[in-house]
């Protein structure tokens, strides 16, 4: 009986719609959780979060950089991270819940999208979270050096990477905020024929020497539009329990690394300033 009466004032919650400067933001109740939202601009999901339960992972991407999250460090023990993209603050909830003391700074260039989130969606008033409303890069290079365990990357305009977040230049600058062993987890987002996701694998690996490879292996196969999660390091990544959690999840992943990632490249040319390009254009059909 308590659930159905959750479920009805979930359902009655109204939708929270503005305009923000990335386009037309929409927090959308969800009817199965009562203080969870998802969050969409332009009709593209980007974020959703459990107020109630900050970590609670729905979104398959975000799963994946929670369990990087869980593993680049024993548990409890509290990081330094840095993200690079705000959305709905998803990710930086889910550390201060299962990393209490955690310091973190969040870079999301949209001012009007964070001044939704923080009025609609709130962040725990004891976090030790800040935010920044400025570009990503820019952002990072105003983090001193080797400062972070952990730098997250998921940025999106208009449903696409911009081109400067995607250089061996911008990596060199992750390289150098992240402490020794420290790691970077980035959310990619392609399709066939995969140039782009190549082209990434590729640009990290000139720059750090180990990486691994999550995802749904129809995206890796080519036969659709999705989201790839990337790791790297200076150090040996936990690839076992990374490819065990991924393996396990609600929408089951693969990981690949070593040998197989550099053949999954298949010989693509780093990216660099010069050569950057946004990722490109998701189909209308990634998001229905």
């Amino acid at each position: 009986m308590a659930r159905n009466k959750q479920r009805d004032r979930a359902a009655s919650a109204a939708s929270v719609v503005e305009t923000v400067d990335g386009g037309l933001a929409e927090l959308i109740p969800d009817r199965e959780r009562p203080r969870a939202w998802t969050l969409l601009i332009d009709g593209a999901p980007q974020s959703h979060v459990d107020l109630d339960d900050p970590a609670h992972l729905t979104f398959e991407y975000q799963r994946r950089l929670g369990h990087i999250a869980d593993l680049v460090a024993p548990p409890n023990r509290p990081l330094q991270v840095v993200h690079l993209g705000g959305g709905a603050f998803t990710l930086a909830r889910y550390v201060a819940a299962t990393r209490p003391r955690s310091t973190q700074q969040i870079v999301e260039l949209d001012a009007l999208l964070v001044q939704l989130v923080r009025r609609e969606l709130p962040l725990d008033a004891g976090a030790r979270i800040r935010v920044r409303s400025t570009d990503a890069r820019a952002g990072l290079a105003k983090v001193q050096d080797g400062w972070a365990d952990l730098v997250i990357a998921d940025v999106f305009s208009g449903a696409r990477t911009p081109a400067h977040l995607t250089s061996t230049e911008f990596l060199g600058e992750v390289r150098r905020v992240l402490r020794p062993g420290g790691c970077y987890a980035a959310n990619l987002a392609d399709g066939p024929p995969l140039t782009h996701l190549r082209g990434q694998i590729a640009t990290a690996a000139a720059v750090f020497p180990e990486l691994a490879l999550a995802a749904d292996p129809t995206v890796l196969r080519g036969r659709r539009f999705g989201n790839a999660v990337l790791l790297a390091s200076d150090r040996e990544l936990p690839v076992a329990e990374l490819t065990r959690r991924v393996a396990t999840d609600p929408h089951p992943g693969r990981v690949e690394h070593g040998r197989a990632l550099a053949d999954f490249a298949g010989g693509a040319a780093p990216v660099t300033d010069a050569s950057a390009k946004p990722s490109p254009v998701p189909p209308a059909s990634a998001f229905r």
